[in-house]
């Protein structure tokens, strides 16, 4: 038996005289089909004043946005540059991971800003995208020796 205090907060709701009345108005003006329903779970367990259900929670960082907005404003920040489908992954991958607070994400995030300072306490610093050599379409094997990137 389906109990009718499942699709609200499971909170009994007293009726006035005035939705009382209606309750019944609306009973009595139903096809039999779904008078059965009501039967089945009980007239005085049946509500039809019901609260509506809670909307859906949205996901959002300590900023207040969403994955989705996160994911685009950074593919805006690159200015059309072409990134493989792997780089696209790893980004949206990165921003449910912030979102949701995953450790192994956040476990990331705190090793790459450690290692961003790191560089820049040493002097190092990190190529921008846009000076970032692109991947070669030759057959040619990698140099061994070339520095790595």
């Amino acid at each position: 038996m389906i109990s009718a205090t499942i699709w609200r907060d499971g909170t009994p709701q007293a009726l006035t005289p005035e939705q009382e009345a209606l309750k019944k108005d609306i009973y009595e003006r139903m096809n039999p089909r779904r008078r059965k329903f009501i039967d089945r779970i009980g007239y005085e367990n049946w509500d039809p004043f019901q609260k509506p259900n809670d909307p859906m929670e949205l996901r959002q960082d300590i900023t207040k946005r969403t994955t989705q907005q996160l994911i685009r404003e950074f593919f805006q920040s690159l200015k059309g540059r072409p990134v493989s489908n792997e780089f696209g992954q790893g980004a949206l991958e990165s921003a449910l991971g912030i979102v949701n607070r995953d450790e192994k994400t956040l476990g990331r995030y705190a090793f790459c800003a450690w290692y961003n300072d790191l560089l820049r306490r040493e002097g190092y610093l990190l190529e921008s995208l846009e000076r970032r050599p692109q991947p070669a379409t030759t057959d040619k094997p990698a140099d061994p020796d070339a520095p790595r990137v």
